[in-house]
Formats: C-alpha cells, sequence, structure tokens
C-alpha cells in the first residue's frame, strides 16, 4: 500500500512530463507511421521501450531518494538538533533547504520553551504534594486536640471545629488526588469489600459535615462485596457527601440514601446515592463532569469549584467504574456507581 501510495504520488507530481512524453510519441508514432510504414511495428517497440525506461529509471531512483528523505526528516523530527538537520539537508533538494534550516531553529527554541514548562509544572506538582502532606500535620493535631480537650469546649464549638477540620481534610484530599492524576504508577489495592459497609466507613468520616447540616442516612438493600481499592472508593463516596452537604436543601430535612442492587443477569452490581438537596438543571447535565465546570447563576453547581465531580469521574475510571447522575431542576440528585463484573477463577 506504501509503494502505491509513493508510485501514484510520484505520476501526480511529475504529471505534465509524463503527459508532454505521450504526446511526444504519439507524434512520432504518426510520423514513423507516415514515413517508414514498413519498419513501423519495430520503431514503435522501441519507442515504447525507451519511453518506459525513461519512466521507470527516474521512478526508482525517485522512490530510493524519498525513502532516505523520509527517514532522515522523521529522525529531525523526532530531534531537530544540528546533526539532524545537516543529514536532512544533504538528501533534500538546495531551494528548499532554508526552510528547513528555519524551522530547525523554530522547532529547538520550542523545545527548550518545553522543556521549562515540564520543569515549571514538576517543581509545582512537586511542591503541591510537598504542601499537602505538611498541611496534615496540623489537621492531625487539631484532631487530637479535639479528641484529648473536648471537655474544654462548649458542644457547640467543638461541633464546629469537627466540622471546619473534615471541611479542610476534604479540600486537602481532592487537591492530593488531583495531584496525582497524571501519575505514571497508581498505588492502587484492588481487594473485596463490602459496598455498604464501606459507604458507612465513608459517612463515618464526614459524619460532623453531615450532622451539622442536619442529614439523616439512610441504607437499603443487601450488602454485596466488589473488587476496588477502598482508598480509593471512599474518595469517591467523600466527594459525593461532601457535594450533598454543600447542596442540601433549605426547606426540607436533608436526607442521603445508599442503596445497593445486585442485577444477577448481568453480574453487575451498582450503588446508587441520592439525595433530597438542591438539583441540576437539565442544561447542567451533560457538563457536570467537565473539569472547571460550576453551571449557571443559582444551579447546584454555581457555587463550587468544578473540581469534585470531575475528580470522582477521574477516579472512577481508573478503577473501571461506571458514573451516571440523574437529577432534575426541582431537587434531588441520584448518582449510580455501577461496578465492573468480576469473573471468578475456575475451582473457587
Amino acid at each position: 500500500m506504501k509503494k502505491l501510495h509513493t508510485l501514484l504520488t510520484y505520476i501526480s507530481s511529475n504529471r505534465i512530463w509524463l503527459i508532454t512524453l505521450l504526446c511526444l510519441d504519439l507524434f512520432f508514432i504518426f510520423l514513423v507511421w507516415v514515413a517508414y510504414p514498413e519498419y513501423f511495428l519495430s520503431l514503435v517497440g522501441l519507442m515504447i521501450f525507451v519511453s518506459l525506461a525513461a519512466f521507470i529509471i527516474p521512478l526508482v531512483i525517485s522512490i530510493h531518494k524519498r525513502s532516505k528523505i523520509d527517514t532522515a526528516f522523521r529522525r529531525f523530527l523526532l530531534e531537530p538538533d544540528d546533526t539532524n538537520e545537516y543529514l536532512l539537508c544533504e538528501n533534500i533538494p538546495a531551494s528548499i533547504r532554508p526552510y528547513i534550516r528555519e524551522l530547525g531553529q523554530y522547532l529547538r527554541t520550542q523545545q527548550e520553551y518545553v522543556n521549562e514548562q515540564q520543569l515549571k509544572v514538576s517543581d509545582y506538582e512537586s511542591y503541591i504534594e510537598n504542601w499537602v502532606h505538611e498541611i496534615k500535620k496540623p489537621l492531625s493535631l487539631m484532631t487530637l486536640l479535639l479528641d484529648n480537650r473536648k471537655g474544654e469546649m462548649s458542644p457547640l464549638v467543638h461541633t464546629r471545629m469537627l466540622y471546619v477540620r473534615d471541611h479542610a481534610r476534604q479540600n486537602v484530599e481532592q487537591i492530593l488526588y488531583f495531584s496525582r492524576l497524571g501519575a505514571a504508577h497508581k498505588d492502587y489495592y484492588f481487594e473485596p469489600l463490602p459496598i455498604l459497609g464501606t459507604c458507612r466507613e465513608a459517612v463515618e468520616d464526614n459524619l460532623s459535615l453531615l450532622e451539622e447540616a442536619g442529614f439523616s442516612v439512610i441504607y437499603t438493600g443487601n450488602d454485596c462485596n466488589v473488587i476496588s481499592d477502598k482508598k480509593g472508593f471512599m474518595f469517591i463516596l467523600g466527594q459525593i457527601i461532601s457535594n450533598s452537604v454543600k447542596y442540601a436543601g433549605k426547606n426540607t430535612t436533608p436526607t442521603i440514601q445508599f442503596s445497593v442492587t445486585d442485577n444477577p443477569e448481568t453480574g453487575q452490581i451498582a450503588l446508587s446515592v441520592s439525595d433530597n438537596g438542591t438539583g441540576i438543571p437539565a442544561s447542567d447535565l451533560p457538563f457536570v463532569f467537565d473539569k472547571g465546570f460550576t453551571g449557571d447563576t443559582g444551579s447546584y453547581l454555581s457555587r463550587s469549584t468544578g473540581m469534585g465531580l470531575y475528580l470522582v469521574q477521574q477516579m472512577a475510571g481508573d478503577l473501571t467504574i461506571k458514573v451516571n447522575i440523574h437529577s432534575n431542576a426541582n431537587g434531588g440528585t441520584n448518582i449510580i456507581l455501577t461496578f465492573p463484573k468480576v469473573e471468578r477463577p475456575l475451582g473457587r
């Protein structure tokens, strides 16, 4: 296919000369027919032979030269240094060499800029990760003080401090997981996890947020085991709970419900996390998982950074969990996590 493409390219680029050669052949065939009719076939055969040679020999040379140019050009694109630029210029027509030199200078300038930006991004990521680990120390100290000095605080102050601590911890975890998205190696550990049991752990971790907002938590369905990474799954649940708390309705008692369904026909298990808070307009639903999307003013997402659901989808993708979201502008949001079907090994 590549050789055919090269042949067609050669014919297309030299079609004017080929048409000229064909016209000359037809003209001389006419002259031979008029002047030498007795040698017509011999002379026409010789003329066709010479014409084919005049076409095939340059074609072979052109294909060979084009192959060398392709090789040199690809090396030049991968590494546009002076050596590869010189090798490429040696194989191309002299009229094109100034353009290649200008292109090489431009590519080298851009490569230097890209290297500088990559270094800055790497330093920034390293700083953010170090900052996240450092900020965990005062959060741990706050937890220690809240546990050991609870009697020295009024119940209201203690509850509010727990709320502030858990809210800060949510934001720190969000930054940490965002910084890990581009990591080449991720420390996921897949193991059997009880869905509702893990949901209860996530609720316990965010209990101060839920209690401060006056949430009622409901669990329905039979608990089922799925194969997943616990930290990643807990992070997804934490972000969903945080969103439910952030956008709780004011006119009704806030409720969050965790419901598990097991479909024996497909072997898939789904977790539904629903609340009765502010709904999402239909115009926003297709974009809620986009990075930085905050929706229309006054909507479910207008007060957010647009990162929570984005990180949920990214983490779910790493864990091969399918995420769907349903809502309406009148109130209530339902996020469905569908876990992959895991085949059991034979004999177990």
